[in-house]
């Protein structure tokens, strides 16, 4: 991908930001191994508040993660828990449980050299090879079902693995995975090939121990894939295994921040590390369409295990990164992490400081809904991104100068009205655009975007007051304007935390189905 390059005093900002200022990585759920070339078919995102269990429901997190490393269902449309975070909710819950529970929970958990006993079969059943480099260790068995083609491909992917670790660590600065206490023979990082494309996953990485004097950071360790089969997956195996190592080591790094923070934020961010490393790859792209850069109305923060949302929205931090430098993602992780005075902010909490600079969230966010609704113009590679929608789309003309539109809009969710000059060819035509947002309080936000007739495409904020109300005149002849569009945008991050939702901090949303209405009004001057 060519990298945009946006003169801005964020960046300056956000380099003292970070001066000053999860539990298991990705089992990519897929319905199954044959829908990994286009991508998922359904997306069971679920209602607005998402049923699942808090990290603190122990027994609902062992049967989650139990069903998350079963077999796929053959009916894609079933789903099962998403098996990364499943197991993060286990590791939580790990230490509320006794008996048979414990035991289960301790299998589920285990590494493959633990043990034959564990119910999924991921025990190795051969005895394991190992191969170091300078940060990472593969481990691989030599026969059996686990076994990699050659001791090649193990050896390719450590090599891959040590590209990654210096990628993620040396050049965009994240933390190194927790130390493991040699667990696995050595103070290096493990990462275990097994046969997981007959269960549709791709890999994990497993929380294992919590790093002492520290409640929320743990080591970890991966389990990849033991080939990366063109005929599981769709694509050439050294792209596939390339985006996995990325998204499930940014994981392992993850949880040395905080393996409690919000699965929207771990999946997301894990998922826009694919770009960042492995730019050709774009598997990623086939989970736009679920996220906001097709559905706007859904909520960002949306997590839901069986869905693919949490995916598709690499987007927003796509948009920012590209605007703002890949250090944004950097510093609101660091600010929703812990340990080294880190301040432990929940996830959108840590948006909303760190875009502080950039103008704020609501401004921030309307203007990446609005370029959703663009995506070639407004991405590097927005041309092949599916692009959002307007609810409604009017022209208006000499004898119909008027539209209203009145719509609710969720948190952190969006909705676009356009409207398009038809037959006002003379130059003198305005249009005003008259905006009843919610109260300042609420977080509104609105982008006018203007298509010029030579395909240029203006970008303008409005300004709201403390009561939501905000206008702002724009060109609309015919002969220069294609159309005009209104990007409303309900930025709020205000939840009533910890009340087992699929959203941020576990919370409710103080702010849900606010109000906004946009008035176009075609005149001469």
């Amino acid at each position: 991908m060519r990298r945009t390059t946006v003169s801005h005093p964020f960046r300056a900002t956000c380099s003292l930001l970070l001066a000053t200022a999860l539990s298991a990585a990705l089992v990519l759920a897929l319905p199954g191994p044959a829908a990994v070339a286009g991508g998922p078919d359904v997306d069971p995102t679920g209602p607005a508040q998402p049923a699942g269990a808090p990290l603190s429901d122990t027994l609902e997190a062992l049967d989650r993660a139990t069903q998350a490393l079963r077999e796929p269902s053959p009916d894609p449309a079933a789903g099962r828990p998403e098996a990364t975070l499943a197991l993060r909710d286990l590791f939580v819950a790990r230490r509320s449980l006794d008996g048979s529970e414990s035991v289960e929970a301790d299998r589920l958990l285990a590494r493959p050299t633990d043990g034959a006993s564990d119910p999924y079969d991921d025990s190795y059943s051969a005895p394991e090879t190992k191969s170091c480099a300078a940060h990472v260790c593969v481990h691989w068995v030599r026969s059996g079902v686990d076994a990699p083609p050659d001791d090649a491909w193990a050896k390719k992917t450590l090599r891959v693995m040590e590209k990654v670790w210096r990628h993620h660590i040396g050049t965009l600065g994240y933390r190194k995975p927790a130390a493991d206490g040699k667990r696995g023979g050595n103070a290096k990082f493990d990462v275990y090939l097994k046969d997981l494309g007959s269960r549709g996953l791709y890999g994990y990485c497993a929380p294992e121990r919590r790093v002492r004097g520290e409640k929320k950071q743990a080591s970890g360790f991966c389990v990849l894939d033991d080939d990366f089969a063109a005929s599981q997956y769709g694509r050439a195996p050294l792209g596939t295994l390339k985006v996995t190592a990325a998204h499930e080591f940014f994981h392992a790094i993850q949880f040395a921040y905080d393996f409690t923070e919000d699965p929207w934020l771990l999946e997301s961010t894990a998922t826009w590390m694919e770009e960042r490393f492995a730019d050709g790859v774009n598997d990623n792209r086939s989970y736009l369409r679920y996220g906001q850069a097709k559905r706007a109305a859904t909520p960002l923060d949306l997590f839901n295990g069986s869905g693919f949302a949490h995916y598709g929205n690499w987007v927003f931090w796509e948009y920012l990164s590209e605007r703002y430098g890949n250090d944004v993602v950097r510093a609101v992780l660091r600010r929703a992490g812990t340990g080294g005075g880190l301040p432990d902010d929940y996830s959108t909490q840590a948006l909303r400081k760190v875009l502080a600079p950039a103008g704020g969230l609501p401004r921030v966010y309307a203007a990446f809904a609005a370029a959703n609704t663009q995506p070639a113009l407004s991405y590097d590679e927005g041309a092949a991104f599916p692009g959002v929608a307007p609810i409604a789309t009017t022209a208006l003309r000499a004898t119909a100068r008027r539209t209203t539109t009145s719509t609710r809009i969720n948190h952190l969710a969006a909705k676009t009205v356009k409207v398009t000059p038809a037959s006002l060819k003379a130059k003198k035509w305005r249009l005003s655009i008259t905006v009843d947002a919610p109260r300042r309080a609420t977080s509104p936000g609105v982008t006018v975007l203007v298509k010029r007739d030579n395909g240029a495409l203006k970008r303008r904020p409005i300004a709201l007051d403390r009561s939501g109300q905000g206008s702002r005149t724009v060109g609309f002849s015919s002969r220069s304007v294609r159309w005009v569009s209104v990007t409303l945008a309900n930025a709020s991050t205000r939840f009533r935390c910890d009340s087992g939702s699929g959203f941020a901090c576990e919370g409710r949303p103080r702010d849900q189905r606010e109000r906004f209405t946009v008035t176009t009004t075609a005149s001469r001057r």
